[in-house]
């Protein structure tokens, strides 16, 4: 595509998501002055995690665990006041909290190894995502052979709507994935973000995107779409058995992919671990401050919350990551990897299909990518 051309191209709206965080981070900026020279180099393609910034701020902190260490500073502060001025001297052995702490910690630390393999293989799934995506973006402009009597811009056409099918499929993965099933406890989100099948609308027709938002699973209708494609492109002679395969396989492998994405979307770590963990962090946190308060008198009360908080973010750490598609700040950033994989094939199609500008991917905000 010529230099002229390529600038006369139109933009496409962005995506209500896409919007929202653009908008979010221009406030952030404006009240910072803008972004700091460590971070700056940050926004481009290399952001794959959810929190990028070296340093969790304190307000993410307080959001997850304001109200637990705000129980453990008054217990901390109770107990020694109820122990050197009302007179109630009551004290647990340092031995048995201990013991305590030790089996704590093991436990905790089990928990937290069994949700980081979730996590980390959530982002494996999508990382395979971006990679077939980018193989059948190849196939898609490649593999095509068409008769001598058929049309140029019949086959670019044909192309153009396979790419900005498979854009509409990784979008609505993202916000399949990201919906509610009632498994995981919903609270209040720290940095809310939409999460809407309108980000598909600018890559279909208006009569395939109302009927792939009547299906109930909208990702795997898209794929059903594509092997329809495929099978009249095989019929019309435009790809040969061998390639009509190969591109059915790929098509298998999305398929796969998504399964196993919603196989970690719906199928939750047992929730024993879940729910004993904070019973039993709970519990030593209770007793703590009675196993320090014979030798350390006040200094009781910044010690027991030190070894509390330290617990707590052991249990806390590993609830975050256990279930990494419920659009939160610690979850694998689907939308940074979806911008990417439409850049992808907007970029590989530049030459040969007008498509519209690549799309602007939002920078991080408060050292949150999405």
């Amino acid at each position: 595509m010529s230099d002229h051309r390529r600038r006369r191209a139109p933009r496409r709206r962005q995506s209500p998501c896409v919007l929202a965080v653009l908008e979010h981070s221009r406030r952030a900026l404006s009240r910072t002055g803008g972004p700091p020279a460590s971070e700056s180099a940050s926004w481009g393609l290399g952001n794959r995690g959810m929190i990028v910034s070296h340093r969790v701020r304190l307000r993410h902190v307080l959001h997850q665990s304001g109200a637990s260490l705000a129980y453990f500073a008054i217990l901390s502060v109770g107990v020694y006041v109820l122990h050197y001025h009302a007179g109630l001297h009551i004290s647990l052995p340092f031995n048995g909290v201990a013991m305590m702490s030790t089996a704590l910690a093991i436990y905790l630390g089990f928990k937290a190894n069994q949700a980081y393999d979730r996590w980390w293989e959530g982002r494996k799934i999508w990382g395979l995502l971006v990679n077939y995506s980018r193989a059948f973006g190849r196939e898609v402009l490649t593999f095509v052979v068409p008769d001598e009597t058929e049309s140029p811009e019949e086959v670019r056409a044909w192309q153009q709507r396979l790419l900005r099918r498979h854009m509409a499929f990784v979008h609505g993965l993202r916000v399949f994935l990201r919906e509610p099933n009632g498994y995981v406890r919903q609270r209040e989100p720290l940095l809310p973000q939409p999460n809407t099948y309108e980000d598909m609308k600018d890559f279909l027709d208006p009569t395939e995107y109302s009927e792939v938002l009547a299906a109930k699973n909208p990702p795997n209708q898209l794929i059903l779409h594509q092997g329809q494609e495929l099978k009249d492109a095989s019929i019309r002679g435009w790809l040969s058995d061998y390639r009509f395969v190969q591109m059915s396989q790929t098509l298998t492998e999305l398929n796969n992919h998504q399964g196993m994405a919603e196989r970690i979307k719906n199928t939750p770590l047992p929730r024993p671990y879940t729910f004993y963990s904070r019973v039993f962090v709970f519990i030593h946190g209770t007793f703590v401050p009675f196993a320090f308060i014979e030798e350390l008198t006040w200094l009781n009360i910044p010690l027991a919350l030190a070894i509390n908080f330290l617990f707590l973010s052991l249990d806390l750490v590993a609830h975050y990551t256990e279930d990494p598609f419920e659009n939160r700040i610690a979850d694998v950033p689907l939308t940074a990897i979806s911008l990417t994989i439409e850049e992808n094939l907007k970029e590989m199609a530049r030459f040969e299909i007008p498509v519209a500008p690549l799309p602007r991917k939002p920078p991080p905000v408060e050292g949150v990518v999405f």
